[in-house]
């Protein structure tokens, strides 16, 4: 009897016996703990504020960003490979996790010392590229080990529902963090309401940019916190009898052999060659939606902050009615539902600007109402369309995961987990590149976005071959 769990006959999606229920909804506090980082520091505070306020000039600031991920995803695709499948060699995934939630964090840390002259007065350009740069790596790897588990761990009929919980605590993990810096920091002495404080919680200074400095160190401190259920009530595979060092070559070697005869697994390759496009083009309207809005629309960081707590609570809701709708129709129908719909809501959004709308139609400049925040027609539709596009885009997030988990060979799951990573780690590597290239050489943060769509559609037409079949072991 499967512990009782999920009915006698229920296995997990790896064909072992699955985890109890303390055992994978604490997985799902992995997600839980990374995401409000990623939220805070990536999407929504702290890259707008380098961009904007540190470089100083919007375009530029985009296109700094945009190279800073693509090292961070070359040095991805040259390890990440071989790091999962040494894991599965070794047997245990949660060492590796252990040790990459702790190089995230401590590189969170240190954002707190990124000011405003930073570049001149400061610690200068280079440290604060590579803190980033290896944040980004870390943060990768710990999104290997953490998703290799989920095949071991998860009943093959609650997948979906897990996947998509797991989405739903990230998300509203951030919005938690994104409300308490919004109304302890961000808005006091800016608005004249009786709720908000007239001056921001523990003396933090607005003028230094502290309120969008301090997301880093929250954000770490949130990612130790609440990596600790994973760690403690998670069951973690055996431990091998492998020295580290025949586990490292048994590892490269498999990789090795793997990509050598990758033909033996065609439905997996082309999955992981259109998760390498649609999943680049998605993540980079996230990673640059922030840093694009604050400069066409000049959004600070209370609007940005806004805006995330009610992209969040969207994605919340497409992370579970995703989950639901993942079992109900199979993670492959799910995923292309999802991804469709976010390449049409991307192109809705990407043709909104100030005084337009569908690239060449006029819209009223005037405001609609007296609030502070998007009160111009163009600010709101923009603003309304990111909503759905976050609902699709967690919706395709959580189905991508549980299709991989469902088509992966049982016994290499880290390894094939590693390539799942490094063809979202493009994201961090091809779609910043064209977004870089194209805003360097247009000097349009628009035309510079617009890249992603060729990426998203692309995705789109290589999953329509893909099967929902699990491969067979074959090493």
């Amino acid at each position: 009897m499967a512990n009782g769990t999920s009915g006698p006959t229920t296995l997990s999606l790896a064909g072992t016996q699955p985890a109890s229920p303390l055992g994978y909804y604490s997985w799902t506090f992995g997600q839980a703990a990374r995401d409000p980082l990623y939220i805070l520091v990536v999407i929504y505070i702290f890259f707008p504020y380098f961009s904007n306020v540190v470089i100083g000039d919007p375009v530029a600031g985009q296109a700094l960003v945009g190279y800073v991920n693509t090292i961070a995803g070359v040095a991805m695709a040259l390890t990440v490979p071989f790091l999962g499948a040494i894991a599965d060699k070794a047997g245990r995934l949660k060492p590796w996790l252990f040790v990459s939630i702790c190089l995230v964090a401590l590189c969170a840390f240190a954002l707190w010392w990124v000011t405003p002259d930073a570049l001149d007065n400061g610690i200068g350009l280079y440290p604060i590229l590579g803190a980033l740069i290896l944040m980004n790596i870390a943060f990768a790897y710990a999104e290997v080990f953490h998703n290799a588990m989920l095949p071991r761990v998860a009943p093959a009929d609650k997948a979906g529902l897990i996947s998509g919980m797991a989405y739903a605590l990230g998300n509203l993990g951030g919005l938690s963090l994104m409300l308490l810096v919004l109304l302890g920091f961000a808005l006091p002495g800016t608005v004249s309401l009786s709720w908000i404080s007239d001056t921001p919680w523990f003396g933090i200074d607005q003028s230094a940019y502290e309120q969008d400095r301090m997301v880093g160190p929250l954000a770490a401190v949130w990612l130790l916190l609440f990596t600790l259920p994973v760690l403690l009530f998670t069951p973690d595979g055996q431990r091998s009898t492998m020295s580290w060092r025949r586990a490292a070559l048994a590892g490269v070697t498999e990789v090795w052999q793997t990509v050598r005869h990758l033909g033996r697994y065609r439905n997996v390759a082309r999955y992981l060659l259109a998760r390498m496009f649609f999943n680049d083009g998605m993540v980079g309207v996230l990673i640059f939606g922030g840093i694009y809005a604050s400069g066409v629309f000049g959004w600070d960081s209370s609007e940005l902050l806004i805006f995330g707590l009610c992209t969040s609570t969207s994605a919340m809701v497409g992370a579970y009615a995703g989950g639901k709708l993942d079992d109900l129709l199979g993670s492959k129908r799910t995923l292309m539902i999802a991804v469709s719909s976010t390449a049409l809501i991307f192109l809705i959004m990407l043709s909104v600007a100030p005084g337009q709308f569908f690239f060449v139609f006029d819209m009223p400049r005037h405001q609609v109402w007296s609030l502070p925040f998007f009160n111009t027609p163009a600010e709101i539709c923009y603003f309304l369309a990111n909503q759905v596009f976050a609902v699709f885009f967690v919706t395709g997030l959580s189905a991508s995961r549980t299709l991989m988990a469902r088509i992966s060979p049982p016994s290499m799951t880290a390894q094939f987990f590693a390539l799942y990573g490094l063809s979202g780690s493009v994201t961090a590597f091809l779609a910043p590149l064209m977004v870089a290239t194209v805003t360097d050489i247009s000097g349009s943060a628009r035309l510079g976005m617009g890249a992603l769509i060729v990426l998203i559609v692309l995705g789109v037409l290589l999953l329509a071959g893909v099967t929902q079949e699990q491969a067979r072991d074959q090493q």
